[in-house]
């Protein structure tokens, strides 16, 4: 007889939309529209994605940055549309992020 295991994962309610808060906001702006203090946001993130709240809308940022990047965008303007201060904010959060230029992650 075969067993399966039926585990189900379950999701922070207030955490299903912070990727999304985060993305076009700040830490307290996102924390006040879910319900929570910028404190409990931060015990929820560091549960759920292993790092702060600050940390994850850097690597969204990131995330965003390599996919225009990839889509042969210039740096200056990746730098632009993602939300980076200029070129050298992209260059110096990429290189802290990943640790290599931003050249050589979207090399094919």
């Amino acid at each position: 007889m075969v067993e399966f295991c039926t585990s189900r994962v379950v999701v922070d309610p207030a955490l299903a939309a912070t990727a999304s808060l985060l993305r076009t906001g700040d830490v307290a702006s996102a924390a006040w529209e879910i319900g929570l203090s910028s404190r409990q946001l931060r015990r929820r993130c560091l549960d759920a994605f292993g790092y702060p709240p600050k940390v994850l809308q850097r690597v969204l940022r990131f995330d965003s940055a390599l996919k225009l990047a990839w889509s042969g965008l210039p740096f200056a303007s990746v730098a632009a549309d993602a939300g980076y201060a200029d070129q050298a904010h992209l260059a110096r959060e990429v290189k802290a992020l990943a640790g290599v230029p931003l050249s050589q992650l979207i090399r094919p």
